[in-house]
This record gives structure tokens, C-alpha cells and sequence, in this order.
């Protein structure tokens, strides 16, 4: 049975009496707004870019870092004192990156990935954690951070942000739109 069937004539016409008279309405044409589609030169650039950052890690490269204690690492041509106020929670972190159930290839590209990140978002300092479990990605991580030109430094973060099984690093950012004298 329609909906048509339902309604008798005498029905319909009540209906026109209560609501007087009406005016059709007149169909706008609005085309719907078209998704913008990235040029294919900004898609290869940000490529390029996450290649480039995952370049400087190698798994070969054993850097010469303090096994007692925590784990901490100061740049050449950084204050030491960095480490210092790293361990002490003056720097927050500005983004967090959690590796548990990664394997080494899959937080190695997070790494750079996050590293990346670090520079379009401006986050100065971040948070890696990598947890305990069988010290791999404990032992691993600190030897692809000092690889990397943009970290100033590392140190095992306090107990807020993960202590033993996670690193606070401090990111060098190449301000691009810095006042150039």
C-alpha cells in the first residue's frame, strides 16, 4: 500500500486549506566543492624530506655513550648543561612518541618521522618512549638520536614521562623565517 492510497481527496484538500497557498521553490545549481589535490612536487619534497631524516641512522654505528648511569648525550657545540635541565624536567615535552610493539625498522622510520615532525610543528623538546622489554629498542634508540645533526641532546626522562624506559631530546629548529642580519 503507497502513502498515497493512505490519504483520502477529502484529506489532501484540508491540508491545502491549513497551509494556504504555496510557492514552488526554485532549485539553486551549487556544484560541490571539488577536493584540492596536492600538487605532486609538495608530495615528492615531503618524501624527500622523510628519506632524507631517516638517511642518518645506522645500525652499524656505535657512538662512545656513558653505559652507567642514565643514558644521556650532550652535542659537541651544545651547553652541557642541556642534560642537566633535561634530567630535571625544566623542558616539557611537545610531542610524545610511543615504540612499544615496533620492530627496529618500523621505530627507526618513526624516529625520523617525529624528527621531522619536530620542525614543521616547532617542538623543541620531545618524548620517546621505548620501553623496557628486552633493552633492543633501549640500546638502539640512543645510538640513531646522536646520528642525527638535529639533536642537541638526550637524557632519560624523569619518572612523569616514562624514566627508565623512555628519553626526553632536546631538537635543534631551523627557524626559516629568522631575521637575517
Amino acid at each position: 500500500m503507497k502513502i498515497k492510497d493512505i490519504i483520502s481527496k477529502q484529506e489532501k484538500q484540508l491540508f491545502k486549506e491549513a497551509i494556504g497557498k504555496v510557492k514552488p521553490m526554485v532549485q539553486d545549481k551549487i556544484s560541490p566543492v571539488k577536493n584540492i589535490i596536492k600538487p605532486q612536487k609538495l608530495i615528492n619534497k615531503n618524501k624527500d624530506a622523510k628519506q632524507h631524516a631517516s638517511f642518518y641512522f645506522s645500525d652499524e654505528f656505535e657512538p662512545n655513550l656513558n653505559t652507567q648511569g642514565p643514558t644521556k648525550y650532550v652535542r659537541d657545540d651544545a651547553d652541557t648543561y642541556e642534560a642537566k635541565n633535561l634530567r630535571r624536567g625544566m623542558y616539557a615535552p611537545d610531542l610524545i612518541l610511543d615504540l612499544h610493539g615496533l620492530d627496529q625498522n618500523q621505530a627507526k622510520l618513526e624516529i625520523a618521522a617525529l624528527l621531522y615532525a619536530c620542525q614543521k610543528e616547532h617542538a623543541q623538546c620531545v618524548c620517546i618512549v621505548h620501553g623496557l622489554g628486552g633493552r633492543i629498542l633501549k640500546n638502539k634508540v640512543p645510538h640513531w638520536l646522536v646520528q642525527h645533526p638535529d639533536v642537541i641532546a638526550f637524557h632519560q626522562a624523569p619518572l612523569e614521562w616514562g624514566g627508565n624506559g623512555a628519553l626526553l631530546v632536546l631538537v635543534d629548529l631551523h627557524d626559516k623565517f629568522a631575521i637575517k642580519d
